[in-house]
């Protein structure tokens, strides 16, 4: 007979640069940035004959004394630590432990003795017979899922889901990347080889969020205009979607590289369907860092132009930076800030390069013996787990802090808001009245960001500024206030150490 499962989704092992951690610091409901899509896409796959709970640790802490027999725990190499202290708890107190997700298919020794079945691979091709195995009580200690054909894949179960307490929907258009950065550890989890949801589940996927009251989604594509055949199929009929949309447009993000600037067809469907923002692992202006990484899309012509053009037809980049790589000396953290502030992107991600196992850049390092004894301990934006080349651990980690320092001084952020403001141009303005309902998280994330102003005066007259400058572009003001909740993220992420930045100049 089969009995509860209790899915959890882990609390990340430090505060990171897209979460929402500041909500509950300033006395505001507990908030995910964005919705948790795995643990809703896992309990899709579940018989009925389960009763199935989810937990996600962004808005709320596992139940420890839940009822459930079976635990299942799914999570990324930034929750590593997490997931081992639940497992150890749960196990502790006599439940079935079950682990799968990104971190257990890629370190699965790593794993293997915190869990009683370890999942490797994609879930949808064994979870027929997992879970009968689970019911009829005769489990196997391993399953290993094959790649999935996303036609297969079920509507995640948003009905299980604390979906008023998140910012941001989400929904999965494909999996695998064609590149090959060598740092990367998504191909070596999802396949170099991307397959594609058929449009008409998308837009199921999405009718679901519209009806939950989500008018912004993540499409969890981890390169959204890498097959651009395919993106402008789907960027088509979202924009059909959207102008029939009954209460307002979605505006969507996503993550994509520097390159779609090179096809303005590309762009113009971008800006059909309000394809808004998105993600770009830009990493450096070093061209033999570049090369170094296998990053060769962003060789073939400016950055800074490139994310010209694509903020100019209306899609907003969240910058991606990354400092270590063997051509980098101590040089490159102002050679990364002379780049960025010439940039019209407020927010970036700045971290020191880390070699995930089973990446070529870990073989790498592993062959040439500069892992770290250590090289497992959690992994923060200013941690590696191998030794620079040409500069010391200090150095780096001392070169991370100072970078983000300045990137995110008033007077900075205020410089490339500005240009961003400046710079932007949505060719699909919003109509008037069409701004769709405003959901309580927005409310809140407003709350947030109004905060800004009592961080000091230099705060106070940035925020002042930016605010100015947006009213005199209504069509940017969306952008502008998620790039100001990210600023109040990113400060919240480098306390109690800002205070101590600042007084080292």
């Amino acid at each position: 007979m089969a009995s509860a499962i209790y899915l959890i989704n882990p609390s990340t092992d430090f505060p990171v640069y897209y979460g929402a951690e500041v909500f509950a610091r300033l006395g505001l409901p507990p908030a995910a940035f964005m919705v948790d899509l795995t643990v809703a896409t896992v309990a899709a796959t579940v018989p009925e004959e389960f009763d199935v709970a989810l937990c996600d640790e962004a808005i709320a802490p596992a139940a420890l004394d839940h009822t459930a027999g079976i635990i299942g725990i799914t999570g990324k190499t930034s929750q590593r630590l997490r997931m081992r202290e639940l497992a150890r708890e749960y196990r502790r107190r006599g439940k079935l432990v079950v682990i799968g997700g990104p971190y257990a298919s890629l370190v699965p020794e790593e794993v293997r003795p915190y869990c009683d079945i370890l999942v490797r691979g994609e879930l949808e091709t064994v979870a027929e017979t997992l879970f009968a195995d689970l019911a009829a009580g005769r489990w196997k200690a391993e399953y290993h899922g094959e790649p999935a054909d996303l036609a297969t894949s079920p509507m995640p179960r948003w009905d299980l889901y604390p979906t008023a307490q998140a910012l941001q929907g989400c929904l999965q258009t494909s999996r695998g990347c064609p590149f090959r950065c060598e740092f990367c550890d998504t191909i070596e989890y999802v396949g170099r080889r991307q397959r594609h949801k058929p449009v008409a589940a998308i837009l199921r996927e999405l009718e679901d969020l519209y009806r939950r009251g989500f008018r912004s989604v993540f499409l969890a594509d981890d390169n959204f205009t890498a097959h651009r055949s395919r993106a402008g199929e789907i960027l088509t009929a979202l924009a059909q979607w959207n102008r029939k949309a009954p209460a307002g447009p979605v505006h969507f993000s996503t993550q994509l590289s520097v390159d779609a600037a090179d096809h303005p067809d590309l762009l113009d469907l971008c800006s059909a369907a309000r394809l808004s923002d998105a993600f770009v692992g830009i990493e450096s202006p070093s061209e033999e860092s570049l090369r170094e990484c296998g990053k060769q899309q962003n060789l073939k012509g400016d950055l800074v132009a490139r994310i010209e053009t694509l903020v100019g037809h209306g899609v907003g980049v969240i910058g991606g930076l990354i400092v270590g790589f063997d051509a980098d000396d101590g040089s490159i953290f102002q050679r990364q800030l002379d780049f960025a502030m010439q940039t019209p992107v407020p927010t970036y991600s700045v971290n020191a390069l880390n070699a995930p196992p089973p990446t070529p850049l870990y073989q790498r390092m592993s062959a040439e013996g500069r892992l770290l004894e250590n090289e497992h301990e959690p992994i923060t934006p200013w941690w590696t787990n191998f030794f620079p080349a040409r500069m010391t651990m200090e150095e780096l980690q001392t070169g991370v802090y100072w970078l983000v320092r300045k990137l995110y001084e008033p007077e900075a952020f205020e410089l490339r808001m500005r240009r961003f403001i400046d710079c932007y141009s949505d060719p699909q303005p919003l109509p008037r009245g069409q701004g769709g309902p405003r959901r309580e998280m927005s409310i809140a994330a407003v709350a947030v960001v109004r905060t800004i102003p009592r961080m000091g005066g230099a705060e106070a007259r940035m925020f002042r500024n930016v605010m100015a400058a947006a009213r005199r572009k209504p069509q940017a003001q969306r952008l502008v206030m998620a790039n100001l909740l990210r600023y109040v993220q990113v400060r919240a992420m480098f306390q109690p150490a800002w205070g101590e930045l600042r007084r080292a100049g």
